[in-house]
């Protein structure tokens, strides 16, 4: 049976799709994109788009019962393929010991033309 995972901590979805599907005690997540919750801002920066997708990730997460430890996979979009060192330090601040695996390609575009895209696959916290 599956389950919505739905937070205000995290960007609301932008179309006909959850921001977290819940199944057999695995959560899916959607895309989610560096917009601040709070004030719908975009913060500038390949850094600070990747700061805020990971902090929206963790609090999506948190709503359906998991974390980032929980994480299994995790898939990044990036708009430059040039911002991938710098991506990766960000990344490296929000998970420790064993990371996830990992796809990351370049796009030609994302919504809201933002500079990073990222969805994962957790395991809820038993």
């Amino acid at each position: 049976m599956k389950k919505v995972i739905a937070t205000d901590k995290a960007p609301a979805a932008i179309g006909p799709y959850s921001q977290a599907i819940e199944v057999n005690g695995m959560i899916y997540t959607s895309g989610i994109i560096p917009v601040v919750p709070a004030t719908g801002e975009i913060p500038e920066g390949s850094q600070a788009q990747a700061r805020q997708v990971l902090t929206n990730l963790s609090a999506l997460l948190q709503e359906a019962g998991s974390s980032m430890d929980q994480v299994v996979k995790t898939t990044v979009f990036i708009k430059e393929m040039n911002d991938f060192g710098a991506i990766n330090e960000v990344y490296a601040e929000f998970f420790s010991g064993d990371f996830p695996s990992r796809s990351c390609v370049e796009v030609a575009r994302l919504p809201k033309d933002v500079m990073i895209e990222m969805e994962a696959i957790a395991i809820k916290n038993q």
